[in-house]
């Protein structure tokens, strides 16, 4: 029976030397990708690695701490933004990306004191509208480009700029795994049970001695914070950022990522990014499969726009959100559990 004794093998990293493995396999496949992948999976591997940047934060928020938000490319734009200014005014890369990102944090801070007061539709209507006067606000000042958005030259350390594919590729991985590792230590932490207290019970939380205003305040700088870092990673990835990029679609995209993946899990939060990025990517080639491409050609130009094949991402991504809330709440994670116990139990 594998049975817990102690708090620290509850918070160990590895448990055992199969984990070990497996982990160190993990690296060296990522390592070893960008040099035999052609370029294009290079940057869609990138992008991929962004948005789960994005989902780790939003999961602390959604998934563990129970507060939602429709807003959160708001929190991506600001760091994208910042990042991106603090660079062209001479900053080095590393530095302005964290700078980017602790400001992003402080808008999440100043967004979660009024929404301590505010559950269910009501913060979701709160964050909806922060993200919404975020894009509004940034294309009106001239400061960030306006409508017409920024350039962003790649990475700039002051001694080499990076701009290739590969150099990309591995300037945004080092980021992730510190990010994964950062949210796995935060939930298996004090703040990180205090988290899920909130979501379990407010008043219980609070009866157990939980400062619940400061822990649902700090869940949303911590979630700010992770958007804020994968912000100013996509502007180097893109290399072109503009407010349109950062509406309400984006926001509905994160959410769907971290509701597919597996509320409250960190694997679920890769999982998530994986599967709803390669939709969004991908979803259109559906138009080759014979009869089914057809079919949804056809449905998305007589029940929704004129546009066709591009409503088919929101055609399969809402069929892939109904199905996950209908058949497994626990969204991919769910799946993987369910094949994991089975290949333990086999053949019994």
């Amino acid at each position: 029976m594998d049975m817990k004794r102690d708090y620290y093998e509850d918070v160990q990293f590895l448990k055992g030397a199969g984990l070990k493995t497996w982990f160190f396999l993990l690296l060296v496949s990522l390592v070893v990708f960008p040099f035999i992948a052609p370029s294009y999976y290079v940057y869609v591997a990138s992008l991929i690695g962004v948005n789960i940047i994005v989902v780790l934060g939003l999961n602390i928020l959604v998934g563990n701490t129970g507060q939602i938000s429709l807003g959160h490319a708001g929190f991506v734009a600001i760091g994208a933004y910042i990042t991106v200014l603090l660079q062209s005014s001479g900053i080095p890369f590393p530095v302005a990306l964290v700078l980017g990102a602790i400001i992003a944090a402080l808008f999440g801070v100043v967004l979660g004191i009024p929404a301590l007061r505010l559950e269910g539709p009501y913060l979701a209507i709160a964050t909806l509208a922060f993200g919404l006067a975020i894009e509004v606000i940034i294309g009106r000042i001239d400061l960030f480009g306006g409508h017409m958005g920024l350039s962003v030259r790649g990475a700039d350390f002051g001694f080499t700029r990076i701009i290739n594919e590969t150099e990309v590729y591995f300037l945004i991985l080092i980021p992730l795994i510190i990010s994964g590792v950062a949210a796995r230590n935060i939930l298996r932490s004090k703040t990180g049970r205090a988290f899920q207290a909130i979501r379990d019970s407010n008043i219980a939380a609070s009866a157990m001695g939980v400062n619940v205003a400061r822990y649902k305040t700090m869940s949303f700088a911590i979630s700010a914070f992770y958007a804020g870092i994968a912000g100013g990673l996509w502007a180097v990835l893109i290399g072109f950022i503009n407010p349109g990029q950062f509406n309400f679609v984006l926001s509905i995209q994160y959410l769907a990522m971290v509701v597919v993946g597996g509320l409250g899990t960190i694997l679920g939060s890769v999982f998530g990014a994986v599967v709803i990025t390669l939709l969004m990517l991908q979803a259109e080639s559906i138009q080759l499969i014979p009869i089914l491409g057809p079919m949804f050609e056809w449905f998305s130009e007589t029940f929704m726009t004129r546009s066709g094949m591009p409503n088919i991402t929101w055609i399969l991504t809402g069929l892939a959100l109904m199905l996950i809330v209908i058949f497994e709440p626990l969204g991919l994670y769910g799946l993987w559990i369910r094949c994991k116990i089975y290949w333990k139990t086999w053949p019994f």
